[in-house]
C-alpha cells in the first residue's frame, strides 16, 4: 500500500524550516514563509506523488523567500547572513558529520562549529544551498535534479565538486 501524500509532506515541513531559515537567517521570517509555504501548496497544488509535492514544497519556498528578499529590500551579503546565526538552523558540525559533538569540550565544541561555518560561509551560495539540501534535510538525488533542472548525473557531479572543496575548506580550518 502506498504511503499517503500528505503523510510524506507533513514529515517534510521541518526540513522545509531549515530551508527557510537558512536562506533567511530569521527565525519568525522562516517560520512565517513556511507555514506560507504549506498553506499555499495545500490551497492550489495536488501532487501526484511523494516526489512532485516535495518539488513544489521546496520551489514554494524558495519563491517565497525571494519574495521575502525583495519586500524587505535585504541587501545583506551571504557572508554577513551566515555571520548571524542565532544556532536556530541546526549545528553546523551536524552538517559537517565530522565530530561528536558530545564528545568535544565546550572550547572544541565552538571551535569545531566556528572553523565549519568558515568553510561554508567560504562556498557559493549555490554551494551552500546544494550542500543544505542534500545533507542536511536529505534531499533524493533525482528530486534536487528536477529543482535543478540538470540531469541526476549533474547533481552528482555537483555534489562531488561542492564536497571536494568543503574538505579543503576544512583543512584550511584545521579540521581534518
Amino acid at each position: 500500500m502506498p504511503r499517503d501524500i500528505f503523510t510524506d509532506v507533513e514529515d517534510q515541513y521541518d526540513k522545509i524550516y531549515r530551508y527557510c531559515y537558512f536562506r533567511l537567517r530569521d527565525r519568525q521570517t522562516a517560520e512565517d514563509v513556511t507555514q506560507g509555504t504549506f498553506l499555499r501548496y495545500l490551497e492550489n497544488y495536488e501532487a501526484g506523488t511523494a516526489d512532485q509535492a516535495l518539488r513544489c514544497l521546496y520551489t514554494i519556498a524558495r519563491n517565497l523567500c525571494v519574495d521575502e528578499y525583495r519586500r524587505c529590500s535585504r541587501e545583506q551579503s551571504w557572508e554577513t547572513l551566515c555571520a548571524s546565526d542565532d544556532g536556530a538552523g541546526g549545528s553546523p558540525t551536524e552538517a559537517a558529520g565530522r565530530r561528536d559533538p558530545a564528545r568535544d569540550s565546550p572550547d572544541e565544541h565552538l571551535l569545531t562549529s566556528l572553523a565549519v561555518r568558515a568553510a561554508v560561509a567560504a562556498l557559493a551560495p549555490d554551494e551552500q544551498e546544494l550542500l543544505l539540501l542534500r545533507y542536511v534535510n536529505e534531499v533524493p538525488i533525482l528530486t534536487l535534479a528536477q529543482l535543478m533542472q540538470v540531469s541526476r548525473f549533474a547533481v552528482y557531479r555537483r555534489l562531488n565538486a561542492v564536497t571536494k572543496k568543503f574538505k579543503e575548506q576544512l583543512k584550511q580550518e584545521g579540521i581534518e
